[in-house]
């Protein structure tokens, strides 16, 4: 059975002891992917075939770009991903980030309440000399 380490962010069987990564990749990962039908079976007595795009660092980019979107910060991913520098976290997924201008706008919109977000700012008024 395997568990999520509680006090970590590693995958352990029930005893506790850390699972080593070819293990994991071998017999759990590689196995799934070809019930998917992701890759394609492996020859007897051959590897699998080597395929960056589908392994355990394709899915730890996914992970890390489903939180992006959510709106995590990246203080908290570096955490999560067992990065020391969340400014190396930053350089690493900031492609992933949502556009600036948009935040910008959304929080602004959101500010000054949705009733007004979606109109251009004129009410039709003229204006009158002080």
């Amino acid at each position: 059975m395997l568990i999520l380490a509680q006090s970590s962010s590693w995958l352990a069987r029930a005893s506790g002891k850390g699972l080593n990564r070819n293990y994991f990749n071998m017999y759990l990962w590689k196995p799934a992917l070809v019930s998917a039908g992701v890759i394609p079976e492996r020859e007897p007595g051959e590897r699998f075939t080597k395929s960056r795009e589908h392994g355990m660092h394709a899915l730890r980019h996914y992970y890390a770009s489903v939180l992006l979107d959510a709106g995590e910060n990246i203080k908290a991913l570096a955490e999560y991903l067992g990065h020391s520098d969340p400014g190396f976290t930053l350089r690493t997924y900031t492609h992933l980030m949502s556009n600036s201008q948009d935040r910008a706008r959304k929080a602004i919109d959101s500010a000054f309440g949705a009733a007004g977000a979606d109109d251009d700012g004129d009410d039709g008024a003229v204006p009158v000399a002080a």
